[in-house]
């Protein structure tokens, strides 16, 4: 392991490999942004979707991860565009810098994109001898109706 800490630059450029890796289906440069003992999970916000059982996964180790995406990936559509956004670090412990971002995905239908769905990712990133890499991936999709702010469920208890 490597003791430099990563940066919020290393951070987004990672995000962006991350995602742009997994659509093109690019598994060797995919699986290099990820450490041995990565911890994968992802669900929806409501996690009773009809979609559901495509979207969940929980999973430890690299080639658990890399196993699901790949099938995961090979029935979904291409193309298709998942665009990390507002990619901030939240804090630093034990070597690791964690992080929040937004995710907004597309396909293109008739020529045209297509919101397919949005979310909340959140992580950790540790540095490793071969540069940055991701020890933690958490997915959450938007799939509840908007509400009012103070309406909402997480508003409430605050």
């Amino acid at each position: 392991m490597n003791d430099a800490v990563p940066t919020s630059g290393d951070l987004t450029a990672l995000l962006a490999a991350w995602w742009f890796h997994y659509d093109e289906w690019n598994p060797a440069a995919l699986r290099a942004l990820m450490t041995d003992d990565i911890s994968f999970s992802c669900a929806s916000d409501t996690g009773t979707t009809d979609f559901e059982d495509f979207i969940r996964a929980d999973l430890r180790g690299a080639d658990d991860v890399m196993a699901w995406k790949e099938d995961h990936r090979s029935n979904s559509p291409y193309p298709l565009r998942h665009n990390g956004s507002n990619v901030f670090p939240t804090g630093f412990e034990n070597g690791e810098l964690s992080f929040a971002s937004y995710i907004f995905v597309t396909k293109v239908v008739d020529g045209r994109p297509h919101n397919v769905s949005s979310g909340v990712v959140r992580g950790t990133v540790r540095t490793t001898d071969t540069g940055p890499a991701f020890s933690r991936v958490e997915v959450v999709l938007d799939t509840q109706d908007s509400v009012r702010y103070a309406d909402h469920a997480v508003a409430a208890v605050r």
